[in-house]
């Protein structure tokens, strides 16, 4: 059987089951988890002997929590990243995720001056995680991240999308146009349907999803090899 691709509404209520007393994650695991898988998808696509500059591009949501987790591990693995964060999340999380990254010494773009240092940051890069916005986001994009996709996108460097490319509808792709066209693209949990219109290489990550929740509701995910916590979907995956 195929791979199941999620609607919003059916990835949020995975989540919602993954966090209650039935699925009993607490955020910061489930977090950690995704942020590891992250990591992990773009040192297997770019080395950071070509790519060591990783300008982490984070939101103010979960998806910008994943790419702070993202952009510590990127450290611990020997690449040189940078927190590009021009609207901090405000929760507690949040707040020990950025001072994880600042315990590192790992730079961050302070929001004050993010527009006139975006470019700058960009010339100086190699390669850029996508981790702002998540399947959550309803158009339009708004201000400050309307002009960084622009600016991203400009860039030419290669792109690693989180769950689901900025600026994309989760279940309708890059209908309206105004999203990233990332190079890899790593799923969390499952694959949303507006994945199916993605071109390049898919990775899954995200190795929490008990057995009982995947047969629930029919995930049909494929077997993880030895103990990575990504797999690397193949081409025809799709619906």
């Amino acid at each position: 059987m195929s791979i199941r691709f999620l609607t919003a509404q059916l990835a949020q209520q995975i989540d919602e089951e993954l966090m209650n007393a039935a699925g009993a994650f607490s955020l910061d695991q489930l977090m950690e988890l995704a942020g590891l898988a992250c990591a992990q998808t773009l040192s297997a696509a770019y080395s950071k002997e070509k790519y060591p500059k990783v300008l982490v591009c984070c939101g103010p949501g979960n998806q910008g929590g994943d790419g702070l987790v993202a952009a510590r591990h990127l450290g611990m693995f020997g690449y040189e990243p940078t927190i590009y964060m021009p609207k901090p999340g405000s929760k507690d999380i949040y707040q020990r995720l950025q001072k994880q990254c600042i315990n590192m010494n790992i730079p961050i773009i302070p929001p004050s001056v993010s527009a006139e240092e975006l470019p700058r940051a960009l010339q100086s890069s190699n390669l850029i995680l996508d981790a702002i916005f998540g399947f959550s986001f309803k158009s339009p994009v708004r201000a400050p991240f309307d002009d960084a996709l622009k600016l991203i996108s400009a860039s030419g460097l290669p792109i690693v999308s989180v769950d689901i490319p900025s600026g994309w509808d989760v279940e309708l792709g890059n209908a309206e146009g105004v999203g990233l066209n990332p190079d890899v693209l790593v799923s969390l949990t499952a694959p949303k349907l507006g994945a199916k219109y993605f071109n390049g290489r898919h990775f899954l990550g995200g190795r929490f999803v008990p057995k009982a929740m995947q047969e629930k509701f029919q995930l049909n995910l494929p077997e993880y090899p030895g103990f990575d916590q990504i797999v690397e979907l193949p081409r025809n995956y799709r619906m």
